[in-house]
């Protein structure tokens, strides 16, 4: 669902450790405390698990689909056009990112992806969703001002460039494949892929500049 946002409190929040824990936060470590007195969870369990999604799959995964898209102009068609099937060919899929579209960023169209209800976000290629990914101003804000968003997070877009926003649901979440940085012609797929950002795919920032070129 395109439409033509934002304060964040993850990379952008400079003072949240400062913060004392929300009301929300206080409300999990009591549930999690309460579940783990009664012997219905490990914690240990639940720190692998998040372990495993911050530090193993975090963006990591869909910075490969990102990779091997710009590299591979038959994989690139297969993943705008059947996106799940694509993306499962790779092996990430799951719980969170069953059904997913990419939309693709282009000198004339720039796309960005919300949950405007909740939080909704495709964990098997990005991981944990970011703090303000979830925050209401963001929801809110992404939808109602994008370019403004756009501008907090330093992305610069033209006046000519359309900018579309995508509104993740329970049923379907949506992933950005960004536009290639220049001068990348000499590397590989897996160096391409370090130069992917979470940020890029959500559509609120770009790839990385490689080292040595022009920014």
């Amino acid at each position: 669902m395109p439409h033509d946002g934002h304060d964040h409190d993850d990379d952008h929040d400079h003072d949240h450790h400062n913060r004392p824990p929300s009301d929300t936060a206080l409300r999990v470590k009591a549930i999690e405390s309460l579940l783990t007195e009664k012997g219905l969870i490990v914690p240990e369990a639940l720190d692998l698990i998040v372990q495993t999604y911050e530090s193993k799959v975090g963006p990591r995964n869909g910075a490969k689909v990102v990779a091997k898209a710009w590299t591979d102009p038959a994989y690139r068609k297969r993943l705008l056009e059947n996106s799940t099937a694509a993306i499962a060919e790779l092996g990430y899929s799951g719980v969170q990112g069953e059904d997913m579209v990419v939309v693709e960023n282009t000198p004339k169209v720039h796309n960005m992806v919300v949950c405007t209800l909740c939080s909704c976000y495709p964990w098997p290629t990005l991981g944990l969703p970011p703090v303000w990914y979830k925050s209401a101003p963001y929801r809110s804000r992404a939808v109602i001002d994008p370019r403004g968003v756009l501008e907090e997070f330093g992305v610069e877009v033209s006046a000519s460039t359309e900018v579309r926003v995508w509104d993740s649901n329970a049923e379907l979440r949506y992933m950005v494949l960004p536009m290639r940085p220049a001068g990348t012609e000499h590397l590989n797929e897996e160096q391409l892929a370090e130069l992917v950002t979470r940020d890029s795919m959500i559509g609120v920032g770009q790839p990385r500049v490689p080292i040595g070129s022009a920014p």
